[in-house]
């Protein structure tokens, strides 16, 4: 997907790279999975400091375990070790087993059911039944199950079935935000941010178990947010009331809240673009007309309202209702979910921006965000562009940074682990991916 002027290659070995290409992509991969392998800790998945060490000021959360669950199954799936010296199968395969194991252990409430969003040596350390956690465990689930662990398959059977006693509302069609711990009594905050990831977890266990009630869900959850976003200039409502009223407002005196800030978070804007192509692809003639013109108009609003737009190169976190920056950092998730989106939207639409913007943000993140000497992705930087920690301490997630470096080697559909499953990634023999 190269185009326009070439940046400044690296070599890796004996392998000369230009970011974004395949080899670069490959090589990506494998550092991050390095890293990944520092947080097993003995009840899941732990948070990494800057240096890949385990941050023992923080529990073991509950999406950070799901996360690192799907990465492993994932590189396992891919088994690209032989090509770019990442972890081998084994060692990945064992890192999935771990976090099945400690999602049906440690975290898991084995009294009222669910799981706990966090843990620590002397037990539960946060009790709430999370709409955003249990997401995750669906798709960690999903991804375990395609890539054959132990105990995965009931572990999705398990987690599909709390999701739908507890969190998905029929009437609405929409996920519910929280629970207490014994589900008695619901939060009345409702957010975007969880119904985003039960999409992508909804599409993956429908493609892994061939259920298409799944895909239907996903979709239901995409047409309101559409609706929702359409009327408010594209730019996504994030948080909502017990009656799913939006409240343009929420957090307004906490705008840098790492996951409900005020305003309009311009990384969601383009991972819900990605999220519903896939949608599209997934649905196929089934598919509600304009779905991949909707992604187009979130994420050109997203662009529009957030890269550089105080200046400097990278993406603003945040935005007010009328596009004016909020929060200036710029975090490594936002950058990782527009190379998806940038790759997605080139092969749906065939439109050259968006191969164009796939270089440049290729170029922004191997300068500014990869750390190339100390491993993985800088989650945070500040309005220049230089190391910052004030939302994101650490280098707690590799999710968003691995599936940016998959995406162009796979199709749009299906999801990442059945994609991988079936041998479609260009290694595997098979790969309709985009290649640069």
């Amino acid at each position: 997907m190269r185009s326009g002027v070439r940046p400044a290659s690296e070599h890796r070995g004996d392998v000369v790279t230009t970011p974004g290409d395949a080899e670069y992509r490959a090589g990506q991969r494998a550092d991050l999975l390095r890293f990944a392998t520092g947080a097993r800790h003995p009840l899941g998945f732990g948070w990494l400091d800057g240096a890949g060490r385990l941050d023992e000021t923080h529990p073991v959360e509950l999406w950070i375990t799901c996360r690192m669950t799907h990465i492993a199954a994932l590189g396992a799936l891919a088994d690209e070790r032989p090509a770019n010296g990442g972890p081998d199968r084994g060692a990945l395969l064992a890192l999935a087993e771990h976090g099945v194991a400690a999602l049906t252990g440690p975290l898991a409430d084995a009294q009222n059911g669910g799981w706990f969003a966090a843990v620590g040596e002397d037990g539960p350390e946060l009790t709430s039944k999370q709409s955003y956690g249990h997401a995750f465990v669906v798709l960690a689930a999903s991804s375990a199950a395609a890539a054959r662990v132990a105990g995965a398959d009931d572990l999705l059977a398990q987690a599909l079935q709390v999701s739908l006693d507890h969190f998905w509302d029929e009437r609405v069609g929409l996920s519910a935000e929280e629970w207490d711990a014994a589900w008695t009594t619901r939060d009345t905050y409702n957010g975007i941010n969880a119904n985003m990831h039960t999409v992508e977890a909804y599409l993956a266990a429908g493609d892994v178990s061939g259920d298409r009630s799944w895909h239907e869900r996903a979709r239901r959850i995409s047409e309101r947010v559409v609706a929702w976003s359409r009327a408010n200039d594209w730019r996504v409502p994030e948080h909502f009331d017990a009656e799913w009223r939006p409240m343009l407002q929420f957090n307004r005196d906490e705008p840098a809240h790492p996951f409900r800030p005020y305003g309009a978070t311009v990384g969601h804007g383009l991972e819900w673009a990605r999220l519903l192509v896939a949608l599209d692809a997934s649905l196929g003639a089934n598919a509600q007309p304009g779905l991949v013109d909707s992604a187009v108009a979130l994420a050109d609003r997203a662009v529009a309202d957030g890269w550089a737009a105080d200046g400097a190169a990278g993406f603003v976190y945040t935005t007010d209702w009328e596009g004016r920056p909020v929060v200036h950092e710029r975090m490594h998730w936002v950058i990782a979910e527009a190379l998806g989106t940038a790759s997605v939207l080139a092969r749906a639409t065939g439109d050259p921006r968006w191969s164009e913007r796939y270089d440049l943000w290729w170029d922004y993140a191997d300068r500014c965000v990869v750390d190339h000497a100390g491993g993985s992705w800088r989650h945070e930087l500040d309005r220049t562009n230089a190391p910052a920690a004030s939302v994101w301490p650490g280098k707690p997630d590799v999710y968003h940074a691995y599936q940016a470096a998959l995406v162009p080697d796979l199709p749009i559909a299906p999801s990442f682990a059945t994609a991988l499953a079936a041998g479609s990634a260009p290694w595997q023999g098979a790969g309709p991916g985009v290649t640069a």
